[in-house]
């Protein structure tokens, strides 16, 4: 049986991205999916990292990943981090639903990938990218723009959403997910009136009805491409010749 685990970064249950990711838990279970949650704010998951979490003395010097690996030894995680190791451990899939706000991801799903992503037990420095320890999960990112898709591509004003979802996808690469290209579903926002506020909502109501099909297709969707270990020299440096997959590592 496949596990899905749903991620849920906004603060609104009722918002259009609370729906889609509902829509994704019942296309999930209805092709007999277990699924588990994770909404961000119901469940007022702390997205900011600190000593406080370890029993440190937050005025001295805090080191996070000294900090996940000394807790994973002695088996001190705290529990709101161990509950979401333990999701992603489970899962097979990911699919993440949230907004871009400011040119990012929430804040709290940083936080979410700062502290549930625990050096020492979902990743170490051995095991990553290539050798991590999530290799054969893999990822997908619904999203949310509040501009058109014209502003949101390749030399549009926004900036293109495929490169400000690079760092979350790569976050996902440096522990060995295979990511899916992201679904994202342009000019989502309150201010339409009228014929256009019609128009959004008919809109919208095709993307959840269309949810099914988008959960059926994934081993059909095409995945990102990152570079291979192999790509890189002994400094880290991606080596001459060596195909580049984005405008980060160039």
């Amino acid at each position: 049986m496949t596990t899905t685990l749903i991620v849920l970064a906004h603060p609104s249950r009722q918002s259009f991205t609370g729906a889609w990711a509902e829509a994704s838990a019942a296309a999930c279970a209805a092709a007999g999916h277990e699924v588990l949650w994770s909404d961000l704010s119901a469940h007022q998951f702390d997205a900011t990292e600190g000593a406080r979490h370890f029993g440190q003395d937050e005025a001295g010097p805090f080191d996070p990943l000294k900090a996940h690996e000394a807790a994973v030894a002695a088996g001190t995680v705290p529990m709101d981090m161990a509950a979401e190791a333990e999701k992603i451990r489970q899962a097979d899939q990911i699919i993440f639903h949230f907004p871009l706000w400011w040119f990012a991801p929430p804040a709290v799903l940083k936080g979410w990938f700062d502290r549930a992503l625990v050096h020492g037990d979902l990743h170490t420095v051995e095991e990553r990218f290539d050798t991590g320890r999530c290799r054969g999960k893999r990822a997908l990112f619904c999203v949310t723009t509040g501009a058109g898709p014209a502003e949101c591509g390749p030399g549009g004003k926004e900036g293109d959403v495929n490169m400000l979802l690079w760092p979350s996808a790569y976050t996902l690469r440096y522990l060995g997910f295979d990511v899916y290209v992201p679904e994202v579903v342009h000019g989502v926002h309150g201010y339409f009136e009228g014929a256009e506020k019609t128009a959004l909502q008919a809109r919208l109501a095709g993307v959840l009805d269309g949810q099914a099909g988008l959960v059926d297709g994934f081993d059909q969707r095409p995945l990102m491409r990152f570079n291979a270990d192999s790509d890189f020299d002994e400094s880290g440096r991606l080596k001459a010749g060596a195909e580049r997959h984005n405008g980060f590592i160039k």
